[in-house]
């Protein structure tokens, strides 16, 4: 039992990576502007699978860190999410899917979530956690965020405006 959870948490983390990684893919497959900034996220992910299972603390955090934003930024600052589950349902009672680019959200939005629990099981498993784990969580937190913003600002600044709703949904700078 002590090597299944562990295991799990990877492949979890992995499959999440995975999913997320191939909505970003098919994203930029449709809408060729985003290209650039949907190759860069990627490496965040593959860092963090490669760095998962490696069994490193930061891969968790990097993982926690990178999903974390997309999601909240996909339930609280943006509607990418709302747009997607609305395309679900209209593919449930109707069997059509008008919008594939926005039901994607909905799958990368899972993927994210698999890739959070994953991590947070996986550092749950780890036997040595430190105070310091702490801030090391909030630098990478940052990191990604700031890494993040970096790609966005070089490769598609109109979406800048997202950042200000992150400290607050109805925050409008």
């Amino acid at each position: 039992m002590q090597k299944v959870i562990p295991s799990m948490s990877r492949w979890t983390v992995a499959i999440g990576a995975a999913v997320f990684i191939g909505v970003l893919f098919i994203s930029a497959y449709w809408e060729a502007d985003i290209r650039w900034l949907h190759f860069f996220q990627t490496w965040m992910y593959l860092a963090t699978i490669i760095l998962v299972w490696k069994g490193s603390r930061w891969g968790y955090f990097i993982g926690v860190g990178a999903a974390a934003l997309w999601n909240y930024m996909t339930l609280f600052v943006n509607t990418f999410l709302k747009q997607g589950l609305n395309q679900a349902s209209i593919l449930v009672h109707t069997g059509h899917l008008p919008r594939p680019d926005l039901f994607i959200s909905v799958l990368g939005w899972l993927g994210n979530l698999m890739v959070i629990v994953g991590c947070v099981l996986a550092y749950g498993w780890t036997p040595d956690k430190r105070p310091s784990d702490i801030l090391k969580f909030a630098l990478v937190l940052a990191g990604t965020t700031s890494f993040f913003a970096l790609i966005v600002a070089l490769f598609q600044p109109r979406y800048l405006g997202l950042f200000p709703g992150l400290l607050h949904p109805h925050l409008h700078l």
